[in-house]
């Protein structure tokens, strides 16, 4: 049987489809899952009360009713006393109508002050840039006759236009008007309750129809993506309720300190509007900013406003709020930002809101399920790029800057051992890769291996031997590269840590000159060869080095360094018969724990000794 395969292109358009296909959904459906959205994130909210009230013995009916009770009752009650805190500030304010008027009217006509010059200035220099007015007294009785003819109304003696407005019948009516804007929020408030008594009572039903559903062999996929979106709303929605107290209570405290009336209540309000993401905070400022409108004689105290609310959202929503979501919920900051506009545009204010929660859901899918694992890329807070790919990258745009930095930022967390192997080594490893393709060409080529060894010259000093390490012995440690610049840029690397183990480490350059270098030097029989090669295009030319070196210094001990070799060392080991080396390091730590095992360091008293004999 032949099996089809999908190619990617046509992969990438059927997942786009469906993506295409979701959003219409989720637009069009848009009545339904509002509701059924704002229905889940209350339930997981609550759901842990409910749990709490079932360990004591309590009914899973009688517990979501008590919760459910419980919670109606609290959020009435905050409600009413907002309430009547507003209505006791609006019944105040006709007291403060004067102080409003004085302010308008500052507002229309400027003062005699610096502002006041300054906007007369500006009106001076404004009728100056205009030029001359038209003379002739007849050019506004023509303009008023002309709006005359066009407007008849206008004319002396014409009938003015009356539009009837019918009052309400009766109080019904009334009641009616006044309430039509209220019936939709509430039908929506009812929908919400009915779907989240529901989803709390058939918890369990439902999360078994939903592993029935995507079927039992992926039952262990399916229960980490619940507990992990589980886990990072809820720490989503812990932080956001932390974020936003203290939010509150430093306005309260702040309206306090300026002698704004009901501190507490504007906080509070604060706390409860920045439940919106961006709008809530802008709305909860114009409420006591306007109160301190109208208070205040002066115009300090509403600046003071406006400077509080404005610091504790820019501190607030650029540092603090990026920071502790980002790390709670695995979101990146401009995902963030990116999605709020997007469920907006989808949802509208119920969007904006519930912005962040689905998120989280739309980058637990893309980290489950490999079709979507682009939406994990793109809003993801992991790292896209490995600092060898970033360093590489930085490379090839010809930024030895950035990716000196990307090294250094490494380094100060790690040895120099690992910032080679992990990060240097797999770099040029990708750069072998490309040159060998013919991807790269001889510009960016000669700028790789240029910027990597100036690199490895300020690392140079990482690389000094202490003077508190033991004597290493008499030997000397030849480091062979097997082909081109990459293998002796990595025998550098060697050097160095070799160096500062204590040890005299050669290296030495590729080319037909290596064994007549070698015969100036005359090897000695306590030396030791170490051949550097990057795979899998210098393992062919290691085995030839190898054979060429046991044929010409047989008594000499050899190991092989083929770095980031990913076989087994053992086998790799018999492709060298028959001159097999005495081991094969695929890291340069290993490569350095072969020549420290092989040739122990003296110790100075040992040293002493072996001088006498």
């Amino acid at each position: 049987m032949i099996k089809r395969q999908v190619s990617p292109t046509s992969s990438s358009i059927r997942t786009m489809a469906i993506l295409m296909a979701v959003v219409s959904v989720l637009y069009l459906a848009r009545a339904i899952l509002i509701p059924l959205s704002f229905a889940i994130t209350l339930a997981l909210i609550l759901t842990p009360a409910v749990a709490l009230l079932q360990r004591v013995r309590l009914g899973r009916v009688p517990a979501v009713a008590l919760v459910m009770l419980v919670t109606i009752a609290l959020g009435c009650g905050i409600g009413w006393t907002l309430f009547d805190q507003l209505v006791g500030v609006a019944n105040e304010l006709p007291r403060y109508q004067e102080n409003v008027h004085r302010k308008l009217t500052a507002i229309r006509t400027p003062g005699k002050g610096a502002f006041g010059r300054a906007t007369e200035s500006v009106k001076e220099l404004g009728k100056e840039l205009a030029g001359p007015q038209p003379q002739g007294a007849s050019a506004a009785p023509v303009v008023n006759d002309r709006a005359s003819r066009r407007n008849p109304a206008n004319q002396p003696g014409a009938p003015l236009s009356v539009k009837v407005v019918a009052e309400p019948a009766n109080e019904l009516d009334y009641v009616r008007e006044m309430a039509q804007p209220f019936l939709g929020p509430l039908a929506t408030f009812g929908i919400v309750l009915i779907f989240s008594i529901f989803l709390m009572i058939k918890h369990d039903d439902l999360r078994n129809r939903l592993f029935r559903l995507v079927g039992l062999d992926q039952l262990n996929l399916m229960t980490q993506a619940l507990d992990d979106a589980t886990r990072r709303v809820s720490r989503y929605f812990l932080m956001q309720f932390a974020v936003n107290a203290c939010f509150g209570v430093l306005c309260g405290m702040g309206l306090y300190f300026i002698g704004v009336p009901y501190a507490a209540l504007w906080g509070a309000v604060a706390g409860m509007l920045r439940i919106v993401p961006y709008v809530g905070a802008l709305v909860s400022a114009l409420l006591p900013l306007t109160l301190s409108l109208a208070v205040f004689d002066s115009w300090m105290p509403p600046l003071f406003v406006f400077l509080l609310f404005a610091c504790l959202e820019l501190v607030t929503g650029n540092f603090i709020e990026p920071w502790l979501y980002g790390a709670h919920t695995g979101i990146s900051a401009l995902a963030l930002l990116v999605s709020a506009v997007f469920w907006t545009a989808l949802w509208g204010p119920a969007g904006l809101i519930l912005s962040t929660p689905l998120t989280v859901c739309v980058v637990v899918l893309g980290r489950y399920v490999p079709q979507f694992s682009f939406l994990h890329v793109l809003l993801g807070d992991e790292a896209v790029l490995n600092p060898e790919a970033r360093v590489y990258q930085r490379l090839l745009a010809m930024d030895d800057q950035e990716a000196r930095s990307v090294a250094e930022l490494y380094l100060a967390e790690n040895t120099l051992a690992q910032l080679y192997d992990l990060v240097m080594i797999p770099a040029l490893t990708l750069a072998e890769r490309d040159r060998h393709k013919g991807a790269l060409d001889q510009s960016r080529e000669e700028f790789v291996f240029l910027s990597v060894k100036e690199m490895l010259v300020e690392f140079s000093e990482k690389a000094i031997k202490d003077d508190a390490a033991p004597d290493a012995p008499p030997g000397r440690i030849f480091i062979l590269p097997a082909s081109d610049e990459a293998d002796e840029i990595i025998a550098a690397m060697l050097a160095q840590l070799l160096e500062q183990a204590g040890y005299s480490a050669i290296p030495l350059a590729p080319g037909p000159s290596l064994h007549q270098i070698l015969e100036t030097m005359l090897p000695a029989e306590n030396d030791t060869f170490c051949i550097s090669a990057l795979p899998p295009f210098a393992f062919s030319c290691a085995i030839a080095l190898g054979r060429q070196l046991q044929l010409r210094y047989p008594r000499i001990k050899m190991f092989v360094g083929v770095w980031g070799f990913s076989g087994d060392p053992a086998r790799g080991s018999q492709r060298f018969m028959p001159a097999r080396p005495s081991g094969l390091a695929t890291s340069l730590a290993e490569a350095v724990q072969f020549v420290v095992t092989a040739n122990p360091p003296l110790t100075r008293d040992v040293a002493e000794v072996a001088d006498q004999a």
